[in-house]
């Protein structure tokens, strides 16, 4: 029989720890019961898993009882890591033994997966260097600063690359279980239990629940001036080359500055800061779509379509329908 580790850290107030932890053991629980109802042998041994036999999970306010520890497991084939705070460093000598055993675990053939903000917690094992890796859009600035080699996917769901699982914010943890579920059972496991916990199944992009407030979290101030010019003029469409002559950089060194400090090229930045206002503007107007796209430098429907749909997941008209009951009950 195999074994699956859901982590329980110390020292992590986040009450989405605790949401991952329970939710996380619930749903495997009940996929093995499924599982073993329709006729298979018991396949996997589900545990919560810690230091200690008690997790500190809010300076003594909140404990968890863990089924085993990492002393007492000498091996496992999943562990799973759940959202801890973005201030996870605090914390992290107290977790040494813990981040230890999971690159031990993982060196010797065990996969491992991260929630939501969990991502913190995996990153500081150097197991996701030079990987993708997906977490909490709101984290994202934060944790580029603290990991600049891993490879930030924010608009990917869930992320899947040599055996490390990482997934988005909140609790689109549960799409993450869901995914793995499949993995690890079946298909018909996995639909049955988007059922019983009515989690949507195959969803793939957190991008119709991201806000971009711009990368503003570095120290090149040209680059800052840059930012605040293109917020400002919303309904223009600037050239590169506009901007770097007007701050005085040349083309190429303007470029690879502005991808350095933000991670976008200037016209990607461009793009991200206009549908940000466009999606604001579809949530809390009545405006046409017309009059929205117009007001953030598009002239051409086709375009603007086609790039609000590749940062949201969701068409405009979509998007308003999710996000404004008002509008559309104007419409009916």
């Amino acid at each position: 029989m195999k074994h699956i580790s859901i982590i329980a850290p110390d020292g992590q107030t986040s009450m989405s720890t605790v949401a991952c932890i329970v939710g996380a053991n619930q749903m495997f629980t009940e996929a093995s019961g499924y599982h073993t109802a329709a006729g298979h042998k018991p396949a996997y041994r589900i545990e919560i898993v810690g230091v200690d036999k008690e997790a500190d999970l809010g300076s003594g306010l909140l404990t968890i009882r863990t089924h085993t520890t990492i002393r007492q497991l000498a091996k496992t084939d999943l562990i799973l890591i759940p959202a801890v705070p973005d201030s996870f460093d605090k914390n992290l000598e107290k977790n040494k033994l813990l981040t230890e055993w999971i690159v031990q675990q993982y060196k010797g053939g065990a996969e491992v997966a991260s929630m939501c903000s969990g991502a913190f917690m995996l990153a500081s094992t150097g197991l996701l260097d030079s990987k993708k890796c997906s977490t909490h859009w709101r984290f994202a600035e934060t944790f580029k600063a603290q990991f600049p080699n891993v490879d930030l996917q924010t608009d990917m769901l869930i992320t899947d690359e040599h055996g490390i699982y990482t997934n988005g914010g909140g609790y689109s943890f549960l799409n993450l279980v869901i995914f793995l579920i499949e993995k690890y059972f079946d298909r018909p496991t996995a639909i049955y239990c988007s059922k019983v916990f009515q989690v949507e199944i195959d969803r793939q992009s957190q991008s119709a629940f991201s806000i971009f407030s711009g990368q503003k979290l570095h120290g090149d101030d040209v680059v800052r001036q840059a930012q605040a010019y293109i917020e400002s003029k919303l309904d223009e469409r600037i050239s590169t080359e506009a901007l770097s002559a007007r701050f005085a950089v040349g083309r190429r060194n303007f470029d690879r500055r502005f991808i350095k400090a933000t991670g976008n090229t200037p016209t990607e930045y461009a793009q991200r800061v206009k549908i940000e206002s466009a999606k604001k503007a579809f949530e809390t107007s009545r405006k046409t779509i017309y009059e929205v796209m117009y007001e953030v430098g598009y002239s051409d429907l086709k375009a603007f379509r086609e790039l609000f749909r590749r940062l949201t997941g969701l068409s405009p008209l979509e998007y308003r329908t999710k996000y404004n009951k008002e509008a559309i009950a104007g419409l009916s």
